[in-house]
C-alpha cells in the first residue's frame, strides 16, 4: 500500500473516532455481554449497580432533570483471567498466518479511495509458501493487520474489517488442522459494540479461551480489554495517564498481561488484582527503555518467568520481576527496516518471526542464526503495506 494509502487509512480510522466524540465510559469498567447463538435470555431482573450512571439529556428534556439508566454498564467478566490449562506447543512451528489491511486506490484523480478487500493466509513456516486463505465470517470484509497466535501454532485470533463507509474491526478465532487448512472462523460478538475503529494490539490468552486487545481512549487515556471469547462478556482497564498501550502478551497462567506504556516501559496487569479492585492499582513498572531505543513487542517465556522484548534491533530477556536483562540475538535487520521491531515467539520459546516488505525472517534465538523465507499469498501479491504475521 502506497504511503497515501497508508495515510488515507489511518486518517479515516481516526475521523470516524473523532465522530464519536464523547465516550460515556471513558473513566469506568464496563463490560458486557455477546450474542453468539443461541440468543442471550435478558435477565429476570436487572443488575443491582453499586452507583447510579447518569446519562446524557436530549435538549428538549433538559427541565427534567437527568436521566437515570435503567441497567448501568456493569460487569459482566466477573473473572478477567483466562485459567484453562495452556494449549500444549506442537514443537517447531509448521505454519505462520499472515494479516494485511485492505487495499486503497484513488482512481484518476478523485479524492475518494477505492478499497479492495484481502484475505488472511496461511503459510508454510519453512518456506513461506501460501497453503490456503482463511475464510472470513458474515459481516467481515476484509482482513485487517492485527493477528495473535496460540501457543499450539494451531490457534490464531484476527481481526477483522467491516465495510469502508463506517469501517469497525471486529475479532474471529480460526484453528488450523494438521495440514494447515483452516477451519470454519468464530466470529467473537459483542451484544454492546465496543466501537473499535483503532486497536493498538490483539493478544490470545495461552488456553484459546480469552482475547486482550488495546484501545485508545477519546480525550486521552488507553484502554486494554479482556474479551471471553465463548460469550463475548468484557471486562475493561482503563488509564488516562498513559496514551498508547501495545504489545500484550498473556502470562501462561492466564493471571497477568504484560504490555509496554508508549514504547518506553514494560508493565504488567495484574488480573487478580483487577478482578478483586477494578480502580485500584493493578499495574507495575517491569523495566523501563534506555536512552532514546524504543522497545517493541513482548512474549513470555514458556514457563512464565521471563518476557522477551526488542529494544530497538536488540532482542533481549528480561525476568517478570525486573532486575538486569539479557540479550538473545542481534539479527542484522534491512537497512530500511523500521527503528522497532514487531515479532512472534513461537510456543517453544525458541523461534522468533518477523516481516519486512514480503519477507518473513525467523530467528533462532539459542543461537542468533536468521533465515528468511518468501511471503506468497494467493490474492495480490506484494501489494499493500507489508502484512503482519504470526505462528
Amino acid at each position: 500500500m502506497s504511503s497515501r494509502a497508508s495515510a488515507t487509512l489511518a486518517g479515516l480510522a481516526l475521523a470516524v473516532l473523532v465522530t464519536g466524540c464523547a465516550d460515556p465510559a471513558a473513566d469506568r469498567v464496563s463490560l458486557v455481554s455477546a450474542t453468539q447463538p443461541p440468543a442471550i435470555q435478558p435477565p429476570a431482573s436487572p443488575p443491582q449497580p453499586s452507583a447510579t450512571v447518569l446519562l446524557p439529556q436530549p435538549s428538549h428534556m433538559m427541565s427534567s432533570g437527568p436521566v437515570r439508566h435503567p441497567y448501568p454498564p456493569a460487569t459482566s467478566l466477573t473473572d478477567p483471567m483466562a485459567t484453562g490449562a495452556p494449549l500444549p506447543s506442537t514443537g517447531r512451528p509448521r505454519y505462520f498466518v499472515s494479516a494485511r489491511t485492505p487495499l486503497v486506490h484513488f482512481p484518476g484523480n478523485s479524492k475518494t479511495g477505492v478499497f479492495t478487500s484481502v484475505p488472511p493466509a496461511v503459510h508454510n513456516a519453512e518456506t513461506g509458501a501460501f497453503i490456503a486463505n482463511i475464510p472470513l465470517p458474515p459481516g467481515i470484509s476484509s482482513s485487517w493487520h492485527l493477528v495473535a497466535a496460540a501457543r499450539d501454532n494451531r490457534t490464531f485470533a484476527i481481526a477483522g474489517w467491516t465495510e469502508p463507509k463506517n469501517p469497525d474491526i471486529l475479532f474471529f478465532l480460526v484453528r488450523l488442522g494438521e495440514d494447515g487448512r483452516p477451519g470454519k472462523p468464530v466470529a467473537v460478538t459483542q451484544t454492546d459494540p465496543d466501537d473499535l475503529r483503532a486497536v493498538y494490539d490483539l493478544a490470545l490468552s495461552a488456553d484459546g479461551t480469552r482475547l486482550a486487545y488495546a484501545t485508545p481512549l477519546i480525550g486521552g487515556g488507553a484502554k486494554i480489554s479482556i474479551l471471553d471469547v465463548a460469550t463475548g462478556r468484557r471486562r475493561d482497564w482503563k488509564t488516562m495517564t498513559h496514551p498508547m498501550l501495545s504489545s500484550l502478551s498473556w502470562a501462561p497462567d492466564g493471571r497477568s498481561i504484560a504490555y509496554l506504556l508508549g514504547r518506553r516501559a514494560i508493565a504488567s496487569l495484574d488480573l487478580t488484582r483487577l478482578a478483586a479492585d477494578p480502580n485500584g492499582t493493578t499495574y507495575q513498572i517491569i523495566k523501563n527503555a534506555t536512552g532514546a531505543t524504543p522497545i517493541e513487542s513482548l512474549a513470555h517465556t514458556p514457563d512464565g518467568s521471563a518476557l522477551i522484548y526488542a529494544s530497538g534491533h536488540t532482542v533481549e530477556r528480561v525476568p517478570v520481576t525486573g532486575g538486569p536483562a539479557q540479550v538473545l540475538a542481534r539479527p542484522e535487520l534491512p537497512h530500511d527496516a523500521s527503528l522497532s521491531l514487531r515479532f512472534s515467539v513461537d510456543g517453544t520459546g525458541e523461534h522468533l518471526l518477523y516481516v519486512h516488505e514480503w519477507r518473513a525472517y525467523q530467528v533462532g534465538l539459542a543461537d542468533g542464526a536468521v533465515t528468511s523465507v518468501p511471503i506468497t499469498v494467493d490474492e495480490r501479491p506484494g501489494e499493500g503495506d507489508s502484512p503482519r504475521a504470526a505462528w
